[in-house]
């Protein structure tokens, strides 16, 4: 026989019989498609009465933002830029190289190595080593009182024999005389100076002005072509590139720069503040302190000791301080001499003057008249002798 078990209702949980592999994947896609299409219904409703703009940013397409500033700059030739003195200006002036794709090393006496990370720069705390990497460009971004040092400290022998020194400094003749003094015969020098910083250069550098002298270029086409695609770095961001003998510009630069930077200091040492009634004027000279002030003195001072005009600038506005002051308290002097006599003494010496010389007016025509009417009886007498 057989024996009947009793059936009893199971206890444990019932599991749903899981489904098939292509059945997963259909019901994830269509709940995938119905999440894009409530997003898409969401979006016409937000976005409903304007125009939607997507830019496509990843993908390398004819309309692609980022493919046509790569298209601008690979059809400029890339340099490998070493920058020596690595401090805001060099990290300055580095950005913007290796945005147009160039190659930049760094070296400096302070460690920079984690700045020249973050701007995809390399960082060498030996000189050595950088020199070594065969740089096309060696820029200095030193102080003007450290250039010397620096450039003498320099392993000139690792470099290329025909490598392309530039400087950056405000001040030209000095740099200029240093550099066909201790490099080698055979490297090409260009004296450069942007006219711009960190401040005024941080919304670009379009208009504003850059100035060089070709000191020494070979005569080699390519080494011709490496000094324009340096040149082209401030081309390319529209800077107003202009070309100028070093004495040349020391001596506009101690008629602007130099005055502009003694004016501030001057200013800053007033302690100018802000008032309720500021005119455009007193704001320009609150913009100028400010500007001024976040120079080093460092700066300033080299400005001065290696630019041979700057003493004569600061003659010169001496003496104008000195004649403004004068023709200050002239006319205060006369001022109070009127309130006190109750007229002014120059009244009365141009008063004077022109009584002398109505005086001396008429006394000299009496003279030319008694003159020409002493000579008419003797020549009446000469003729009648004849």
């Amino acid at each position: 026989m057989l024996s009947l078990v009793t059936l009893r209702p199971s206890t444990s949980p019932k599991l749903s019989p899981s489904p098939p592999p292509l059945a997963a994947s259909l019901s994830s896609h269509s709940h995938t498609l119905l999440s894009l299409s409530s997003s898409r219904r969401r979006h016409r409703r937000r976005f409903r009465g304007g125009t939607l703009i997507v830019r496509n940013i990843d993908a390398a397409q004819p309309y692609d933002y980022e493919s046509k500033i790569a298209a601008i700059n690979n059809s400029y030739s890339k340099l490998k830029i070493g920058i020596i003195g690595f401090g805001n200006y060099g990290q300055f002036l580095a950005k913007t190289m290796v945005a147009q794709g160039h190659t930049v090393l760094a070296h400096s006496r302070s460690d920079y190595s984690r700045s020249a990370s973050k701007l995809g720069v390399s960082f060498f705390s030996d000189p050595h080593d950088l020199c070594e990497s065969h740089p096309d460009v060696i820029l200095l971004c030193t102080s003007i009182l450290s250039t010397e040092p620096v450039l003498k400290s320099l392993p000139l022998q690792r470099l290329k024999r025909s490598t392309l020194f530039v400087d950056v400094l405000s001040v030209k003749e000095f740099p200029r005389s240093l550099f066909l003094q201790i490099l080698p015969p055979d490297f090409d020098i260009l004296c450069t100076h942007p006219m711009f910083g960190p401040e005024s250069g941080k919304h670009g550098w379009g208009g504003l002005p850059f100035v060089y002298d070709k000191v020494r270029i070979g005569n080699c086409e390519s080494r011709i072509k490496r000094c324009d695609d340096f040149l082209d770095v401030f081309r390319r961001e529209g800077c107003r590139v202009e070309e100028m003998t070093c004495a040349e510009h020391d001596r506009h630069a101690a008629g602007s720069q130099f005055i502009t930077h003694f004016v501030g200091r001057v200013l800053e040492k007033l302690d100018l503040e802000n008032t309720p009634i500021n005119t455009r004027g007193y704001e320009s000279l609150l913009n100028l302190v400010d500007n001024t002030s976040k120079d080093s003195f460092e700066l300033f001072y080299g400005l001065f000791l290696y630019n041979k005009n700057a003493m004569e600038q600061l003659e010169r506005l001496d003496l104008a301080f000195e004649l403004v002051k004068q023709q200050l308290f002239g006319h205060l002097h006369g001022l109070l001499r009127q309130q006190l006599f109750g007229c002014t003494e120059m009244v009365d010496r141009v008063a004077k003057k022109k009584e002398i010389k109505l005086i001396s007016d008429v006394s000299q025509n009496a003279a030319s008249q008694n003159g020409s009417a002493s000579t008419a009886p003797q020549s009446s007498a000469n003729s009648e002798r004849n």
